[in-house]
């Protein structure tokens, strides 16, 4: 099956500053709302799979998973501080009216 856009959650739902973890189609994603700008990457940490959106702290665009340290740049998912040595896989996100969409 082809990636597609796929409506996940409104706008209004992701607090500014903030993360929450939604299911897309199976697959559990972090949405960061960073001052009105949305990213989504997978939730778990590469790590130990602690979830990014319940055990981390965002600042700026970088969220931190506080099971162990590990800092990820939420626009690529590049890891910024270890102990994870692998990204978090990102997905584009796009606006439409009050939607935010995700592709999968």
């Amino acid at each position: 099956m082809a990636a597609e856009f796929v409506t996940a959650v409104k706008t209004s739902e992701i607090p500014t500053d903030g993360i929450t973890a939604i299911d897309v189609r199976g697959t559990r994603v972090a949405v960061a709302n960073v001052g009105g700008t949305y990213y989504a990457f997978a939730d778990a940490c590469t790590h130990e799979q602690c979830s990014l959106a319940e055990e981390g702290e965002l600042a700026g665009t970088t969220v931190t998973c506080t099971c162990h340290g590990s800092e990820f740049d939420v626009r690529t998912g590049k890891v910024l501080a270890p102990p994870a040595t692998l990204p978090v896989k990102v997905y584009p996100v796009r606006v439409a009216g009050d939607a935010l969409q995700i592709e999968v």
